[in-house]
């Protein structure tokens, strides 16, 4: 699998992904619902909906960013949920939503590494990630630790970007190439943030291939649903 960093530097992907969301987190949220046309909310939903068939009350969220996936689970599932991200002006954004929603009781937000996570061996009911085992430097360490902190016979539940294939692959590979970077770029100012998005998800693996490495991490079982003509996959690995 070929590594993809947004900036080409000798920092290392995981030092330069956190400078990346750093640099982009106060207009993340903005262009997360024009660039997906608020059908990324669809997503979350959907997520969540497969997730209740659990009955988690103790959730961590994963690359939690701004905390959108976290809140949607404490006001769908009622569960406590603990936020983790890399990058501590995202998780300000966050703490500021959660405040002003009055969950900040519900939902814990901390700043951590998801290839190092501080917490023991089957502590969490569910774990999901939306949008950020993509942005792992070291995929196989990370799932490792997501699958470590769930508990037996539980999920974690992987949000993310996939190929689209088929008729309708060249018109979405158009827009996703060259019209989303340019209104990335016009918005956040960041030049690279929004050429690696399109550049990491068309390296990374999805579907079959995805399923294939989660199994080899250790899961016993893998499900997965396509999104929106395979614009997305929600990945369901169960310990």
């Amino acid at each position: 699998m070929k590594t993809v960093t947004p900036y080409n530097t000798d920092a290392g992907k995981k030092r330069e992904i956190e400078d990346m969301f750093d640099n982009i987190a106060p207009k993340y949220d903005l262009l997360n619902r024009v660039l997906s046309l608020k059908i990324d909310i669809i997503w979350r939903n959907k997520l969540v909906k497969w997730m209740s068939e659990d009955q988690p009350k103790l959730v961590l969220d994963v690359a939690t960013g701004t905390g959108d996936l976290a809140i949607t689970v404490h006001k769908k599932l009622g569960a406590k949920v603990i936020g983790l991200d890399l990058s501590q002006q995202m998780l300000n954004v966050g703490i500021t939503k959660i405040k002003d929603v009055n969950l900040s009781s519900e939902i814990e937000m901390v700043k951590g590494d998801a290839e190092d996570l501080s917490y023991e061996d089957n502590k969490f009911d569910a774990v999901c990630v939306a949008f950020g085992v993509r942005n792992f430097e070291n995929l196989n360490k990370g799932l490792e630790e997501l699958r470590r902190v769930v508990k037996e016979n539980k999920s974690v539940f992987i949000l993310e970007f996939s190929k689209v294939e088929g008729f309708f692959g060249p018109f979405y590979q158009f827009y996703f190439k060259n019209i989303l970077p340019k209104i990335g770029r016009l918005v956040s100012k960041d030049t690279r943030a929004y050429t690696y998005l399109p550049d990491s998800v068309n390296a990374f693996p999805f579907g079959e291939q995805m399923k294939s490495i989660l199994l080899e991490t250790g899961f016993k079982k893998v499900e997965y649903k396509k999104l929106t003509l395979g614009v997305a996959t929600i990945y369901k690995a169960t310990k």
